[in-house]
């Protein structure tokens, strides 16, 4: 009697540590080529999409080599993503691997206790692998061709196509049309929404089901500057400033409390709105400013609309302005924000970022996440999924576009976009074996 095919897990093996490290130093050997803050700073996503497709034609259809589709997708001359597959033997099923973006955050090497361009070990602790994007992101580009590169050699035979694509222009959101979000809309990810996919950029082994949204800010006070001697005379755009952001503020949480679903979501925190900058045009000591601005963010879970949002800070502000006598506190016997005898009234402009970004709530009714939830108890050894009012870009446009997204991630979150960024190789080493899991969760479904 013949015996049975051995499993998934057992045909491909772990994860390799010399030709994982061996790319990922590569790949860290590019970042300081990589770092995203433009203008001053555009990364080369080429750069690592070269060392991917030097790592998995080998096995591929356009070498001869093995059974991987490999393509190479520019919008932007230097800045390249890579699409993988697997093929299926099944036509209408897939899962994808997506996210593992190839530009990093800055690194300033006067600040780190390492060289963050290279990859260095901890003397102490092998499994420690540090350099700037070990973590976020380019960790996981590595490991996620390192799972395609061991099916192209393997050969299983699957139903399911497995898809990887690893992407440009992650971390920044201003300049548009470079990476996923092009990718969707000239339709090259369509086949993506026949099963889930995984979005591989969180941290530390479990899933994480929710993030927030972002609205970033100025509030604008204008006064009047007069002598710091004679303040009866001044309307001082600080005090005006911070009293109307304190009303903003509780009008804010007033209308935007706890949702009842964060709880089911276990977000961190619910819905936040705070300062962060202050700006003035400068000024003596002796000067009751005339203007100043205020600037901050709104951290918002996915279950209220950023538009409606936008719609209230602005009628906020109205609302103070209108009512400046009434609405707002005065600071002192002579604070005013009107001064009836010039005919001068302080007032307030509050601008907003166009790049607001949409949080996310994964569904937790998918097979994705089910099959998640599964592989991370199996391998991990326990499943507590998570929600931040951190941000991560692009997903709720593939979510509102029809794709079933699971977020996951193997680096770790207290190194995320950190100075001494690092991350494990243990971790990355259980991030591919659930890669297995959940692949094999689904073709038993088929």
């Amino acid at each position: 009697m013949a015996s049975p095919p051995p499993s998934l897990r057992d045909a491909v093996g772990g994860l390799d540590r010399d030709p994982f490290v061996s790319l990922l130093a590569k790949l860290i050997g590019e970042s300081r080529r990589l770092q995203n803050d433009p203008p001053a700073l555009v990364p080369l996503e080429d750069l690592v999409a070269q060392h991917v497709l030097d790592a998995l034609l080998p096995v591929s259809t356009e070498t001869g080599g093995g059974p991987l589709v490999v393509r190479k997708v520019s919008y932007v001359e230097g800045r390249s993503n890579v699409i993988v597959e697997y093929p299926g033997t099944v036509p209408g099923f897939a899962v994808s691997f997506v996210g593992m973006h190839m530009d990093v955050v800055p690194a300033n090497p006067d600040e780190w206790d390492f060289d963050p361009f290279s990859l260095t070990f901890d003397s102490e602790d092998k499994d420690k692998l540090r350099g700037r994007g070990t973590t976020d992101c380019l960790g996981h580009v590595a490991l996620v061709a390192q799972l395609m590169r061991r099916l192209g050699e393997v050969k299983p035979v699957l139903k399911h196509s497995v898809i990887a694509v690893f992407i440009a222009n992650e971390e920044n959101s201003l300049i548009t049309g470079i990476g996923v979000d092009a990718l969707v809309k000239d339709g090259l990810l369509d086949k993506l929404k026949n099963g889930p996919l995984f979005w591989i950029d969180t941290a530390d082994k479990q899933p994480c089901i929710g993030t927030g949204g972002v609205i970033t800010w100025h509030l604008k006070a204008i006064g009047k500057l007069f002598h710091s001697g004679l303040a009866h005379k001044a309307i001082n755009s600080m005090e005006l400033n911070m009293e109307a952001l304190k009303e903003i503020q509780t009008m804010f949480y007033n209308d935007f409390p706890p949702h009842e679903k964060e709880k089911l979501y276990k977000f961190a925190t619910p819905s936040t709105i705070k300062p962060t900058k202050w700006s003035y045009p400068g000024g003596g000591l002796n000067q009751i400013p005339g203007e100043c601005t205020i600037s901050g963010d709104i951290r918002l879970t996915p279950f209220y609309s950023t538009t409606y949002v936008v719609k209230k800070l602005q009628e906020y502000v109205h609302d103070i302005n209108e009512k400046l006598e009434g609405k707002l506190q005065t600071r002192g016997p002579v604070s005013k924000y009107v001064l009836p005898d010039e005919n001068l009234r302080g007032r307030l402009e509050i601008t907003i970022d166009e790049d607001i970004m949409n949080g996310v709530a994964c569904n937790l009714e998918s097979r994705g996440f089910q099959a998640l939830c599964k592989a991370t108890e199996e391998i991990v050894g326990h499943v507590e999924p998570y929600s931040i009012t951190g941000s991560l870009p692009l997903i709720r446009e593939l979510q509102d576009e029809g794709f079933d997204v699971q977020t996951a991630g193997y680096g770790l979150l207290k190194t995320y976009h950190a100075k001494n960024e690092y991350c494990l190789f243990s971790d990355m080493a259980q991030g591919f074996q659930v890669f297995l899991s959940i692949i094999s969760q689904l073709e038993a479904d088929v």
